[in-house]
Parts: structure tokens; sequence; C-alpha cells
């Protein structure tokens, strides 16, 4: 579903990806950890094409296609979904009129009518259900006055709502007390299907305990460095990351 390989990126001039390898197949949640600056946010960050990152090196494939030669739009479109560490806030412009823009954005580039008023409505009560989200924050601007738990619940629900095939979740945890971890976590479950993926960026075992990860990878200094079973995570938690940096 997704291969990378050997890729590099910068920012700023500065390398942050130093030759990154993954490979994500149909159905399989991936979590990635590492310390700060690892480069974990870079690589979600290339993947849906944030234009500050230049990739200088290496390759990425999507479902067979060149993901580097699609623009950010177009990768949406083709069934990724990023769930930002820090949701941006959008005044002025409703939870209901923005997810219909965006569903009915993918459903024109896929050559599809747009979705009737009372069918998109059906819809956002069936998956705000999934998450819990409140009501009335779907009448609310996209994210204004939203406390860090809602606006990482509107995350799941937005991708709920457009049925990505690959959800990267950037530190979805951070900030979420235990009821609303468990809110979110279970809300993704729910959503989970045969042919979707995800890759999974935390720095706790806690999120993972809720996800249940196929494989754990670990990024140090721009690249991954050391691949493993869920055990990985419960060995990070137990003893950090220095005696995987002792390793190297």
């Amino acid at each position: 579903m997704l291969e990378i390989r050997d890729l590099h990126a910068s920012i700023g001039g500065k390398e942050i990806l130093k030759g990154v390898n993954l490979t994500v197949g149909e159905g399989e949640i991936h979590a990635l950890m590492g310390q700060n600056g690892a480069g974990k946010s870079t690589l979600s960050n290339v993947i849906v094409g944030h234009p500050a990152y230049e990739v200088t090196q290496g390759s990425i494939r999507w479902q067979g296609k060149d993901l580097l030669a699609l623009s950010p739009e177009e990768r949406a479109h083709e069934g990724i979904f990023l769930s930002f560490q820090q949701p941006v806030e959008i005044p002025g412009v409703s939870m209901i009129n923005f997810m219909r823009a965006a569903l009915n954005a993918k459903r024109k580039y896929f050559g599809q009518e747009p979705l009737a008023a009372a069918d998109f409505l059906k819809l956002m009560r069936e998956k705000r259900k999934i998450v819990e989200l409140d009501s009335k924050l779907a009448n609310r601007s996209v994210n204004e006055g939203f406390s860090g738990g809602e606006k990482k619940r509107n995350e799941i629900f937005q991708m709920a709502m457009l049925e990505p095939a690959l959800s990267i979740l950037d530190e979805t945890d951070s900030g979420l007390d235990v009821d609303a971890l468990r809110i979110v976590a279970e809300g993704f479950n729910k959503l989970r299907t045969p042919k979707s993926s995800a890759i999974v960026i935390t720095h706790y075992q806690r999120l993972l305990d809720y996800l249940k990860p196929d494989v754990v990878h670990v990024l140090i200094d721009g690249r991954i460095v050391k691949t493993g079973g869920p055990e990985l995570a419960h060995e990070i938690e137990e003893k950090g990351f220095d005696w995987i940096k002792s390793e190297q």
C-alpha cells in the first residue's frame, strides 16, 4: 500500500530525514516512536505533501502511484489523512460546511455527484455518534473554542467522514486525559476495516494499549533504527530510548 524507500527530506536547508525505509500493508497499524526531533512529524508532513518540506532523495509509492508527484489535495483525495498534533482553528467556517466541502471535493475527484444535503446530514449524524462528538460542536466554527480533547475527537470525526485508506495520527494522545484518550481510541477502532491502515506517531505506550499496532518502529536521528512487534513499545516504556541508541 505505502512504500517509502531511502527517503531524505529537509526543511529550511536542514536535513531531518536521512534515509527512511518503511512499508505499510493493507489493514496494518504501524506505530512510530522516537524522541522529540527524531523526525516523526517531518515524515508525516512529507507523506501528506506539506510544502515547507523538500524531498532531496528517495521515493514514496502509494498504491502503485508516485506519491511525490501528487499535490497535497490529490493525496488527500487518494485516501491519505493526517490527524494533526495541534489541530488548527478556522474561524467563520462551520464544521458542517467544512466537512461537506471536503467530502464533495473528494467525490468530484472520483467523478461522483455531490452528496445531497439530507444524505450528508444523515451521514454526519451517524459518524458523530462513533466518536461521541457533541452535536453543538458540529454547528460551531472548526475547532474554535474547542478543548484539547474536543479537537482530537473532531479530528477522528473528520476521519470517519472521509473514510481514508491510510490514517496518520500524529501524537493524537498529546494533552488528552484518560477518558478522552479512550473515547478517541475507541472511535478509531470502530472505524477500522480490513483494508484501512494507519501510522500512529506517539511517545507513549498508553495509546498503543488501545490501538494494538501490528508493527512498532523506532525513529532516531532521521532513520528507522529498530522494528519489532508490540512488545517493543513495552520495552521502550520501561527502558526509554537510550538502550536502542547504545546498540547503534
